[in-house]
This record gives C-alpha cells, sequence and structure tokens, in this order.
C-alpha cells in the first residue's frame, strides 16, 4: 500500500483560515495560540473586545479580533465575510463558545437559565456553521466543542448536558449535509479541565475528588492536552473523519 506523502504533514495548517469562537480565555486561547503557532490564520470571536485584543497581540501569526454575540445569526455572517474579505477564503470553523453549566435541579433552573444555556450553547453553535457553509469548500472543516457530560450527565446539569448532547446530534446530521461539498464536521468532547468554566469544580475539594475519582488518569486535564484533537481535525491528517466524536477526558467515561 502507497501513502499519499501529504498525511505525513499532520498539524501543519500553514495557511489554513481558522475562526475561533469563544477565543478569549481558557480552552480557546489555549486553541489560538496552538492554531497559530501551527501556521494558521486566526480569527478570534468572543464578545469581549480589550480580552480579544490581548489574545491577539500575543500570537505569532496573522490574527483578527472580531467582537461580538454568536448567538445573533447576522453576526456569524459578518464574520465569515470579514474573514473572507481579509483572507480570501474561509477553511476552518471551531465553534467553542459556551457558557459555564447552571447547577440546578428542574426547580431551581429558571427558563432564562435553559434558554441562555441552549442559545449560546448550541444554537450559537449552529448559527456559526451555518455561516462557514457558505464559504467552506473541499476539504473544509466544521469543529464543535461538546464535552463528556453531553454522553454522561451529572444531577443539576441538565441544560448544559442537553446543548452539549443536541450537538452532537447536530454535528452528525451536518456532516450528512455537508458531505458532498467535501466538508468533514466532528466534536471534540473534553473530559474535566483546568479552565476558568470549571474553576468552581477544581477549587472545591470534594468536587473535585468526586470528579478525579471517576478519571482514569486521576487528575485534571491542562487545556495543552486538549489541543491537538483540533489540530489533528483541522488537518489533512483526518480527511475521512466525519461525523465523529473525538473524546478526551482521562478515561472519565470509563469509571
Amino acid at each position: 500500500m502507497v501513502v499519499s506523502d501529504h498525511r505525513s504533514e499532520g498539524a501543519n495548517l500553514s495557511g489554513r483560515r481558522v475562526v475561533l469562537t469563544g477565543a478569549s480565555r481558557g480552552l480557546g486561547e489555549a486553541l489560538a495560540h496552538a492554531f497559530s503557532r501551527a501556521g494558521a490564520q486566526v480569527a478570534l470571536v468572543a464578545r469581549s473586545a480589550p480580552d480579544l485584543e490581548r489574545v491577539s497581540a500575543a500570537l505569532p501569526g496573522d490574527a483578527l479580533a472580531l467582537a461580538g454575540d454568536v448567538t445573533d445569526a447576522d453576526f456569524n455572517h459578518r464574520v465569515a465575510g470579514e474573514v473572507v474579505a481579509a483572507w480570501g477564503g474561509l477553511d476552518v470553523w471551531i465553534a467553542n463558545a459556551g457558557v459555564a453549566p447552571t447547577v440546578g435541579g428542574p426547580l431551581e433552573t429558571t427558563p432564562e437559565q435553559w434558554r441562555q444555556v441552549l442559545d449560546v450553547n448550541l444554537t450559537g453553535a449552529f448559527l456559526g456553521a451555518r455561516a462557514a457553509a457558505a464559504h467552506l469548500g473541499p476539504g473544509g472543516r466544521l469543529i464543535f466543542t461538546g464535552s463528556v457530560l453531553g454522553e454522561r450527565p451529572r444531577a443539576g446539569l441538565a441544560a448544559y448536558s442537553a446543548s452539549k448532547a443536541g450537538m452532537v446530534a447536530t454535528a452528525k446530521a451536518l456532516a450528512l449535509d455537508l458531505a458532498a461539498a467535501g466538508v468533514t464536521v466532528n466534536v471534540v468532547a473534553p473530559g474535566w479541565f483546568d479552565t476558568p468554566l470549571t474553576e468552581g469544580w477544581m477549587r472545591n475539594p470534594a468536587l473535585s475528588e468526586r470528579i478525579t475519582g471517576h478519571t482514569a488518569l486521576r487528575r485534571w486535564g491542562d487545556p495543552a492536552e486538549l489541543t491537538g484533537a483540533y489540530l489533528f481535525l483541522a488537518s489533512e491528517a483526518s480527511s475521512f473523519v466525519t461525523g465523529s466524536v473525538l473524546t478526551v477526558d482521562g478515561g472519565y467515561l470509563l469509571v
């Protein structure tokens, strides 16, 4: 069997034009640095313009900072349009923006809290994919940030778990919709990582011990250990991977 040389390029993303939502902190900030170091041009998207400018200034490669609301369909289309205008096209859209889980049972979770989590985590991801689909061509990539909580829900996290489980179904449907265009659609499902979204759990000794006790590697993940999954799915190395969920959880779903 002869394997094409380009498969060995792995995470060489030179010239790839990437939109990254939720880019102002935590996992998003780590991804921005990883993609920029891999040679990509990165458009950073989040609500806070000052935070985006801070991240953008620290990157080694070309970057755009585009502040706005991912739940606004028009904003998503503006992001895609500005990237195409600036760099001549769009290759990868990473729907990473999300809000922290709202902890509470059905009586404690208000309708407003439920809608906010679903709007940002699920609807925002779909609207980004919708905007990207108008510009992505053969070799294009859509990557969603899911969660192990979409597969193994915890008490009090119904809204968050529903948003992430719905994201998997959405990604699989979009993988079918966009296959003819040569665009792949996949989900990265992180376990428990040390990020601002999980700070409350990590800093609580009882909660942290409960989480690590259900993780085969018996520790929290570092965001740097998660970026490789995204680089793989954005690269030529993943050209035959679509409709998949890549779980990076230290074995959380095994225990």
